[in-house]
């Protein structure tokens, strides 16, 4: 079976488009059932897909997530998925999305923390109606017009009221300056000494660094491993409005759809998080429920860090 796709390359999209008669950006509502049918909605069966068009010429697909047996607060959001999978990509700027449904004030919200925002064009296709994920969409050659972001969330509270205009934002370069506080695997906790903790350990460190917390300044970061031994990993992403926020489970868990984690969950078997020591935002518990539920035999450790310069 064909491996799914999440990224379509700037040379392929043009190509794509070209064949089409239309412009990459025209291109993107022709694309959202594609999108569409990567959702995992157990839980409402409704299927929301979100493709975007980032300033490399790249297209990047989202779609919602649902996890039965937790808190509706766990899901994840196609365009949550779509910001993701652009961070997970070094992607630096989204310029268009085309959704299958209107943005609700969650993900509106949780847009704002990207540098232009309001200038980003988008583009509803009202295909979420029709919950057959399966064939082609039927706007091929759409004459719908995308329209600014501002008009969706006219007056936003976001980034520009709560930091400094120097602030990197979601999608920018983020390096938190974290180390851990042992030296060693004899002094870690938990007796974590193993080669497979060692690898996803520096993992997820690396994911805290590039973590987006300049609210709580609680960055942290999650790795997962599959029974094949590929590591996943994702960074937590905070939002001005706080509620929107993506904790680094969710986002290595997209990591883990991304990189070609099919089937179930229960095939990931390794799991570590780091966090500051003594952080006001903690994710271990949420975290540890998220994975308890969705794979029972998950190995799951905590790991703490501070700033270098501590």
């Amino acid at each position: 079976m064909e491996q799914p796709r999440f990224v379509i390359e700037a040379c392929e999209a043009e190509s794509m488009a070209k064949k089409s008669g239309l412009t990459v950006p025209q291109l993107l509502p022709t694309l959202v059932q594609e999108a569409r049918s990567l959702a995992r909605t157990p839980i409402s069966n409704y299927y929301v897909g979100a493709v975007g068009l980032g300033s490399s010429g790249r297209i990047f697909f989202g779609a919602n997530l649902e996890f039965p047996g937790l808190p509706l607060h766990h899901s994840v959001h196609a365009e949550q998925f779509l910001i993701t999978n652009l961070t997970l990509n070094a992607e630096p700027g989204l310029n268009y999305v085309s959704v299958s449904a209107a943005p609700c004030g969650h993900c509106r919200q949780f847009f704002q923390e990207i540098r232009n925002a309001p200038d980003i064009q988008i583009l509803i296709t009202d295909d979420s109606n029709n919950n057959n994920c399966s064939g082609v969409s039927q706007n091929n050659g759409d004459t719908r017009e995308f329209e600014s972001f501002s008009r969706f969330l006219p007056h936003r509270f976001g980034p520009d009221d709560l930091l400094d205009k120097d602030v990197p934002l979601a999608l920018e370069p983020h390096n938190n300056h974290l180390s851990f506080l042992y030296d060693s695997n004899s002094n870690i906790p938990n007796g974590i000494n193993t080669p497979v903790c060692d690898d996803l350990k520096y993992e997820a460190l690396k994911a805290a660094n590039k973590s987006h917390a300049p609210y709580s300044n609680c960055p942290s970061g999650v790795a997962l491993m599959d029974c094949e031994g590929k590591v996943y990993r994702g960074s937590y992403m905070e939002s001005a409005a706080y509620n929107p926020s993506l904790g680094p489970v969710q986002a290595a868990i997209v990591a883990y759809i991304v990189g070609g984690g099919g089937g179930g969950y229960e095939k990931i078997v390794a799991a570590v998080l780091v966090e500051k020591e003594g952080a006001v935002v903690r994710q271990e518990y949420t975290a540890r429920l998220l994975l308890q539920v969705i794979s029972p035999k998950c190995e799951f450790k905590v790991l703490h860090c501070g700033m270098k310069s501590c």
